[in-house]
């Protein structure tokens, strides 16, 4: 999908550093789209527990809700140092629709695969599809051989995942074993993609 919306008027450029939250849940009222970095989806329960829902990178978009006018019911963090365009839903043509339809296919299909894994598989493949994915954005670094390493504690991996810091810590020691990631303080680096992929099974 293109990243940017033909007839849509950008009311503002905000930029934020991460861990800002870019969106607390409440009315609606324009849509978003990440320029750069990149932008975590999650929830609160009412024990303060969290759970990502989805990461968006740059040229996707959050707040799609504005569309319908339906409460929003999740917070938007950013996780590295992001821009965010802001987008006045009143000027959107048929085709800027048209691309957002697009866009909100490709998020249930990926909420989709995030319930299956979930439901279906181990936290081990959970995990491995996590570090995967994020291995593709701005919040990983590569280095001169192309491998990629992922800045991220436990703690953020365990809500990513929806499990707990604990586990998580194990699961990791699990990967390190199989020569699958080498990890250090807040960070983990993707040594073999190839043993990820089967282990994450996707």
């Amino acid at each position: 999908m293109s990243a940017t919306l033909g007839g849509a008027e950008v009311v503002d450029v905000r930029g934020y550093q991460g861990g800002e939250v870019v969106l607390f849940p409440g009315p609606p009222e324009y849509i978003y789209r990440v320029q750069s970095g990149l932008v975590r989806v999650h929830t609160v329960d009412d024990e303060g527990n969290g759970l990502t829902l989805r990461y968006v990178k740059p040229g996707g978009f959050f707040g799609e809700e504005a569309l319908t006018g339906e409460t929003r019911r999740y917070f938007a963090e950013a996780v590295t140092a992001t821009k965010v365009a802001v987008l006045d839903t009143g000027s959107l043509t048929r085709e800027d629709r048209r691309q957002l339809l697009v866009h909100l296919v490709h998020v249930v299909e990926g909420l989709y695969r995030a319930l299956n894994r979930l439901a279906g598989k181990r936290l081990r493949s959970r995990i491995a599809a996590e570090l995967l994915e994020l291995g593709t954005s701005d919040l990983a670094s590569v280095d001169e051989q192309g491998v990629p390493t992922v800045h991220i504690t436990h703690d953020d991996l365990a809500a990513a995942v929806g499990s707990v810091r604990e586990t998580v810590t194990k699961v990791v020691g699990e990967l390190v074993r199989l020569e699958a990631i080498d990890a250090g303080y807040g960070k983990i680096r993707l040594s073999r993609l190839d043993v990820l992929r089967d282990v994450a099974g996707e």
